[in-house]
């Protein structure tokens, strides 16, 4: 068997093409390629019997008895009826500590409106297609992690399948090799789907196929599959299915060997330490899939960086498209879903995020043209960033005199202490007030030694408290930069209102809650002190009348007193990494990175062959500065999913921008 090699560079970030449909009732015909969504006699039935018949879902749900979910992978999500149904199997036959994973691909995604058209053909799906239609994300390349339920999750990977495929991190069970027929989309059934599903597959994975084209019997054969003719649906008399026993290695590591993730051990119970948005994001994300976790805070949830009054979800993405943007971006939109979930599961009268949208204005000549040229180079759809010119003050809700600015409007609010005691409200967490003094290696486990003279023993530990998340022997050689940040709070007059959104320029001012105007925040890289100071009072006064000059001067003259020995206040310290992205991953040993990869002091074009080694248990979870909220509950997904043996929420590209080895390696090539 002759494997191809793959590229795993990032594409272009961009909006995708909803397709042009023409409808018989709902069911949907593409225009584009002349064929049926799904059969017209009986599409669900069709499903039932082509790809979960064929792949012995029923019998494979019913003795899954593995800590990690079943997988299944799809090629062509469509209107989603294969997914919910395999959805829905799983709930009938699955043991119920089992959970299901399912990744899909799609280029041309069809809007809610549609969606919701097509699936209201199928009533007794209704249950299902309403939660699905409910997190639907607008059509940006990438990949959306859907929280269906507490033990089914779903990852949209919008983009050309085979290049969907050759950038996911993760393998598969089950294969439901979908789209439209050969006939009319053989740009999809190429020689390189096939191998980018082999190269994704578990050993013993299975596919399905409703065609029995000759291009895809070859293609499979020759990537491995075994495939066997059986009875098709309907008038189709025949399909494809079978399965590959052995799938070729992937040979993606090659050139960053480093990245190689640890083989992860059985968990039953992991510590958490820090109870921030960082550590409450990453308990939970543990806790959904059945993990006992204790997390281990110092002083109290959202005693640090989280624990302001009001916390601001937004992002500054760069003009020229990196692999942080792309980040921060996925970040956003994943984050846009998290905070509804958690809302909508909160028993709270006080809500916990406000979708308020973000104004991000542009002060100046070079920030107008930098924002300008950031939406020149990305076609991202109005749902997700739009410009505005004209219209800047009707959306804050307040007189602006800046000329330029970008909306986000699935950006906001979040009232962020409030956020971090929700989080740990899951029945397999318990919170435990103590200081870690040292972690220790015992055998398959940890030894967590508090300063109380306690010692708690775990499968794996996670740090994340912050800019003390270095402060482990296992974690000293990570850069860490402490930032100390200040925000403002005044209240308001009554009958006095605020601005309708955030609006951020330098600072940020959020909507008044509860008649408190929050603002600020300053930003002193290297210090690390939590005392409220006039001088940072006045930074963030500065700040807010260079935003908002004209508001400003009618909060004065309304009688609000906008100086520094006047105002209330709260400081925290914020940990930053040298490139100001976050560290979420395995720690790496880096006494073993720096002998086994001296070489790149040389020459950083010979690359040693050598994995990475890292602490088997030992992750971590920090250095989100302030853009947390669009950061830590996908960091969290990221170590949460390597952990439990998952496919990942992001492209190898972005998982390795994240990893926490990565300042070592360049410091090496820099040769420092």
């Amino acid at each position: 068997m002759t494997q191809r090699t793959t590229a795993t560079a990032l594409p272009p970030l961009t909006a995708l093409t909803a397709p042009s449909l023409t409808w018989n009732e709902t069911s949907p015909h593409s225009n584009a390629f002349d064929d049926v969504y799904f059969s017209r006699e009986d599409g669900r039935a069709e499903t039932e019997h082509v790809f979960l018949g064929a792949n012995q879902l029923p019998e494979r749900f019913a003795a899954w008895q593995n800590t990690r979910p079943f997988v299944i992978g799809e090629t062509g999500f469509g209107t989603g009826l294969n997914m919910l149904c395999a959805w829905n199997c799983f709930e009938q036959h699955a043991p119920p500590a089992a959970r299901l994973h399912l990744l899909s691909t799609e280029k041309f995604p069809l809007d809610r409106t549609s969606l919701e058209r097509a699936l209201s053909a199928w009533p007794s799906l209704a249950r299902y297609s309403q939660v699905l239609c409910a997190q639907w994300p607008e059509a940006v390349s990438g990949i959306h992690r859907l929280h269906l339920g507490e033990r089914v999750t779903l990852d949209l990977h919008f983009g050309d399948t085979t290049e969907r495929l050759n950038l996911l991190d993760g393998q598969v069970d089950a294969w439901f090799l979908d789209g439209f027929a050969p006939s009319k989309n053989p740009e999809m059934w190429q020689p390189e789907l096939f191998d980018a599903m082999a190269a994704r597959s578990r050993p013993g994975a299975t596919f399905a196929t409703f065609t029995c084209a000759g291009i895809v019997k070859r293609g499979l054969k020759a990537a491995g599959f075994n495939w066997q003719k059986v009875p098709g649906f309907g008038r189709k008399r025949e399909m494809l299915a079978g399965n590959i026993d052995t799938p070729p290695s992937d040979s993606r590591r090659h050139p960053t060997p480093w990245f190689t993730p640890p083989q992860v051990t059985p968990t039953n119970h992991v510590v958490v330490i820090g109870a921030g948005i960082a550590g409450g994001s990453m308990a939970a994300a543990l806790a959904k899939r059945g993990i006992r976790v204790t997390v281990i805070e110092r002083d109290a949830p959202g005693a640090g960086g989280s624990g302001n009054r009001q916390g601001a979800l937004y992002v500054k993405l760069a003009v020229e498209t990196n692999h942080q943007s792309r980040f921060y971006l996925s970040g956003l939109l994943y984050s846009q879903r998290w905070l509804s979930l958690q809302e909508s599961n909160t028993s709270l009268n006080t809500p916990l995020w406000q979708s308020s949208g973000v104004v991000q204005l542009a002060l100046g000549d070079k920030e107008i043209t930098r924002q300008q040229r950031f939406m020149a180079r990305h076609s991202l759809p109005e749902a997700v960033v739009s410009t505005h010119t004209h219209t800047l003050g009707e959306l804050a809700g307040v007189p602006v005199s800046a000329e330029h600015g970008l909306f986000y409007p699935q950006a906001g609010w979040v009232r962020p202490k409030l956020l971090c005691e929700q989080l740990l409200k899951h029945p397999n967490i318990t919170l435990h007030q103590g200081d870690v003094t040292h972690l220790c290696p015992d055998g398959s486990a940890w030894q967590v030694e508090l300063a109380s003279g306690e010692t708690l023993q775990a499968d794996h530990v996670v740090i994340a408290n912050a800019s003390l998340a270095n402060h482990f022997t296992q974690t000293a050689a990570l850069p860490l930069q402490q930032v100390r940040g200040q925000v403002s709070e005044v209240t308001l007059p009554k009958g006095v209102t605020g601005p309708q959104r955030v609006v951020c320029a330098g600072g940020y001012v959020s909507p008044p809650v509860e008649g408190v105007l929050t603002f600020g925040a300053s930003f002193v890289p290297n210090d690390a002190t939590t005392h409220v100071t006039d001088a940072d009072h006045q930074r963030n006064i500065d700040e807010l009348r260079q935003a908002l000059p004209e508001w400003v001067a009618e909060l004065e003259a309304s009688g609000v007193a906008l100086s520094a020995d006047t105002l209330e206040g709260r400081t925290a310290v914020r940990a930053a990494s040298p490139d100001k992205s976050p560290y979420a991953g395995p720690v790496p040993n880096a006494a073993a990175w720096q002998r086994d990869y001296a070489a790149l002091r040389k020459d950083a074009s010979k690359v040693p062959t050598t994995e990475g080694e890292h602490y088997p248990g030992l992750w971590i979870s920090t250095a989100h500065g302030s853009r947390g909220l669009a950061s830590a509950p996908l960091c969290a997904e990221v170590i949460a999913s390597r952990l439990c043996d998952e496919p990942l929420p992001l492209e190898q590209p972005l998982v390795d921008h994240l990893h926490p080895g990565r300042r070592i390696i360049s410091a090496l090539i820099r040769a420092q």
